[in-house]
């Protein structure tokens, strides 16, 4: 695969230009975005995946949900329907997706919803009889067609996205120009002994504009995994099959090593559709722990039953009361 995309380095410039036309031409108003009376608040990254928007999209709805009527509104990728489709009691991950699924599994005061077409998606909100207050665009920053009133852009500490070059040789899906749309930028998924001299560097890198705060974060991982039926503490675990189907394992690969946990790792693309017969391979190993992401995939699985686990996360944010203050101000 490096191989390939090193070859396919002639085709950067052109892929370039056509994401920074792309670009222009919203910005000076000949591609027209839609604009909204009430907060959007839209969570996005320039890189293809990895760094970290479910658990801001989850961080976000714990700090405004008890204040606001929230609705959260993904693309649903690999989900098998099409267009709008509202999350209830028949959600699966199948329907709407799996990160969706998880916001709806996880939060049943928070109205979920899955389109491709976000304007489209948010009108539709806004004819429920709840209408939210605030709606959550989950990776739409490149969904130019809205205008989202906050952005939150999001650039991993171990792929930062001055570090990258655009596709199909880098990862980024638009020139890192596009950052400068960003109203706040958090770098996530940082070590938790991350220095200032650090902080400093990547924050001279970053090149904010005056209107811009940077933030970091890291990933704080739960002491006990979980399933539908039970919790197992983290410490006490024999040695397991780790599955992964993200963007980026490596920050978990990384805390269960230093935890000195004896485990093997099955690793798997992002949204992985789990075969037949990847089911009766896990179903042959013994204690099988996953990402929160994958377990609503895999939980329906009944030969997986009491062998299959999650390690639950969440973020932690340097400097979280100015970030949330920040936050609360644009949705007040």
């Amino acid at each position: 695969m490096k191989f390939i995309r090193i070859i396919l380095f002639p085709i950067v410039p052109i892929y370039y230009l056509i994401t920074w036309f792309r670009n222009w031409l919203f910005d000076v108003g000949l591609k027209t975005s839609k604009s909204y009376d009430f907060p959007v608040i839209c969570v996005g990254n320039l890189s293809t995946g990895g760094t970290g928007k479910t658990p801001m999209i989850e961080y976000l709805i714990r700090l405004l949900k008890d204040e606001k009527e929230l609705a959260t509104l993904s693309r649903g990728y690999k989900r098998k329907t099409e267009g709008f489709v509202l999350a209830d009691e028949r959600a699966t991950a199948d329907t709407i997706g799996d990160e969706p699924f998880q916001f709806h599994r996880k939060f049943n005061d928070v109205i979920v919803a899955v389109d491709a077409n976000r304007q489209n998606g948010i009108e539709q909100l806004r004819t429920l009889d709840v209408k939210p207050d605030v709606v959550l665009l989950d990776d739409a920053y490149q969904h130019r067609k809205v205008e989202a009133g906050f952005n939150v852009l999001l650039t991993a500490y171990n792929n930062l996205y001055y570090k990258d070059i655009v596709l199909p040789t880098g990862n980024l899906r638009e020139p890192r120009s596009a950052a400068n749309r960003a109203d706040l930028i958090v770098v996530t998924k940082c070590d938790k002994g991350i220095t200032a001299l650090e902080k400093q560097e990547i924050t001279s890198r970053l090149k904010l504009s005056r209107n811009q705060q940077l933030f970091f974060s890291y990933i704080d991982y739960a002491p006990q995994v979980k399933s539908e039926f039970e919790a197992l503490e983290l410490s006490a675990l024999p040695k397991f099959t780790l599955v992964t189907g993200i963007a980026n394992a490596k920050p978990l690969v990384d805390f269960l090593t230093e935890k000195e946990l004896e485990f093997d790792h099955l690793e798997f693309n992002d949204h992985y559709d789990f075969k037949a017969s990847d089911i009766n391979n896990l179903e042959s190993k013994g204690l099988v722990i996953t990402t929160e992401k994958d377990y609503v995939r895999l939980k329906d699985y009944k030969s997986l039953n009491g062998k299959l686990y999650y390690l639950p996360i969440e973020i932690k944010i340097d400097r979280s009361a100015q970030f949330n203050a920040a936050v609360q101000q644009f949705v007040n």
